[in-house]
């Protein structure tokens, strides 16, 4: 075993070097922030590449992303990051476009009233709207679950018909045993009321601020592909003097005396040892736990054992037609197949697509590495997405010409009834270690935003120098909800700290 340290350059007060444990957006944007700041850090990223689940992939000139990545935020030192890793030309301003696919139809999602009830047709739209108020008399008293709480604001029938399906597609579990954190996290403030408000004349802002977020209608995106911003950001970091190891897959995580002391990674076939003041991570807390040395009590290891994740494979498609159709994803909540959402990276940016006459479809299939699903031969699964394309009558027999499969562990964390008390009691372990912070989603068990990652990122940074900023508290404290429209405490604080910052020399931005 070798020891081995980021390099030895200058810091602040004795500060450094930081150990930052994965190369996803918060880990790159923490060693991005640190290098402006002349701090030293060492990013451990397992993969072959950087960028985790915002990585974008190559597959014969078509490129296709985990899933897909809008730039929009409604903060603004993330925002200034994104324009200061990217120039102006490397964004494209995109129009949204998604739908539900359901019962052979096509609705609009976010939902518009008239248009969704015109759709279902006047029985069915009766039949909701008396769901949508029995459910404002008789709610439910208590909002626990995912179910209770969007029927308490769409009605049990609609619930069933736009949420249930898919919902339950995503998280492999029923919908009476998701928490109800998920749902107030991720389309807070979205009703049947704020729906009818969007379809009568509410738009939404052209970035974001002062809308609802899950009403959204437009947003930036890379051209290539947001891969192309955490590629940009690994080079400008290293440019400053920041490590950024590949391949580096963590291993142990020695700590003593209420701190942590030092990292052991694989790295080239051996194992090296990386010592530093600070540590920054953002891998599962589940792995975290697993690799401290020596091992964290038995009720803190049963507790993370308890925080699950949902996998996630994409089967990328192209297809022989120049347009399928003009969305940018499609919500498949059709029973009848396993596939649960479909992007059309063509129209997030011609640039993904090499040839004007082909599609690149990536299909989204929600599962845990133990399932069948995930055990599948590629070629099975390009034959499986490409069944279920051609019975939901989206594309022809034929015209799919090739595809390819990759495969996600641990892209989402798992809202159960049992995660609040077990992330609780990690945390209350984990605060006795102060120079380890949790950042991203994965990092915090939390299922963030990309740009919710870099804030807590951005904070962490700035509590290595002396600040205390609480990093749980990002999209929680109701002035971060998607409704807001004002800034959180927290990043007024972030601003008016990095006003006080060198900028980048314009070399370097380069």
């Amino acid at each position: 075993m070798t020891a081995t340290s980021a390099p030895d350059r200058p810091t602040p007060e004795g500060t450094g070097p930081v150990v930052i444990l994965g190369g996803g957006p918060a880990g790159l944007t923490a060693a991005y922030q640190l290098a402006r700041k002349s701090i030293a850090s060492v990013v451990l990223e397992k993969d072959g590449v950087v960028g985790g689940l915002a990585r974008t992939l190559d597959y014969k000139g078509y490129r296709f992303d985990i899933g897909g990545h809008r730039f929009f935020t409604k903060s603004r030192p993330v925002e200034r990051l994104w324009r200061e890793i990217l120039p102006p030309s490397d964004f494209q301003r995109r129009k949204r476009l998604s739908r539900i696919y359901y019962d052979g139809r096509f609705f609009p999602y976010p939902l518009r009233f008239f248009s969704t009830l015109k759709g279902l047709g006047p029985l069915n739209s009766l039949r909701i709207l008396a769901s949508y108020v029995r459910a404002h008399l008789f709610p439910h008293p208590e909002e626990k679950t995912f179910e209770q709480w969007v029927c308490n604001r769409f009605g049990r029938r609609l619930y069933r018909i736009f949420f249930q399906t898919y919902t339950e597609k995503v998280w492999g579990i029923p919908c009476s045993e998701i928490s109800a954190d998920w749902a107030a996290q991720r389309i807070q403030g979205l009703s049947f009321t704020s729906a009818l408000r969007a379809t009568l004349g509410g738009r939404a802002s052209r970035n974001g601020r002062g809308a609802i977020r899950t009403l959204v209608d437009e947003f930036d995106y890379p051209r290539r592909g947001p891969g192309m911003m955490w590629e940009k950001a690994a080079e400008l970091a290293a440019g400053l003097g920041a490590t950024i190891r590949q391949d580096a897959a963590v291993r142990k995580i020695h700590w003593s005396a209420g701190r942590v002391e030092a990292v052991e990674a694989g790295v080239a076939g051996g194992t090296e040892r990386f010592e530093g003041t600070h540590f920054v991570s953002t891998i599962p807390i589940r792995e975290l736990v697993e690799m401290l040395d020596p091992p964290a009590p038995p009720e803190v290891r049963r507790a993370a054992a308890r925080l699950r994740h949902r996998d996630f494979l994409t089967v990328a498609l192209i297809i022989d037609r120049a347009d399928v159709f003009p969305d940018n994803w499609i919500y498949i909540h059709d029973p009848r197949v396993r596939l649960g959402r479909i992007q059309n990276f063509k129209n997030w940016s011609p640039d993904m697509v090499p040839d004007p006459k082909k599609t690149c479809l990536g299909l989204e299939y929600f599962c845990f590495e133990d399932d069948a699903l995930w055990s599948l031969p590629d070629s099975e699964l390009v034959l499986l997405a490409t069944d279920e394309l051609v019975q939901l009558d989206l594309i022809r027999p034929g015209e799919v010409e090739e595809g390819t499969v990759v495969r996600m562990q641990k892209a989402y964390p798992v809202y159960d009834a049992t995660h609040r008390e077990s992330l609780q009691t990690v945390r209350g372990f984990l605060d006795g270690l102060p120079n380890l912070q949790l950042v991203g989603r994965n990092g915090m068990h939390r299922y963030n935003n990309q740009d919710h990652s870099m804030l807590t990122a951005m904070l962490a940074v700035e509590n290595i120098l002396g600040a205390q900023h609480d990093l749980w508290q990002v999209n929680v404290d109701n002035e971060y909800h998607e409704e807001a429209t004002e800034r959180s405490d927290l990043e007024g604080e972030l601003e008016r700290l990095e006003q006080t910052q060198p900028r980048v020399p314009r070399r370097v931005r380069a």
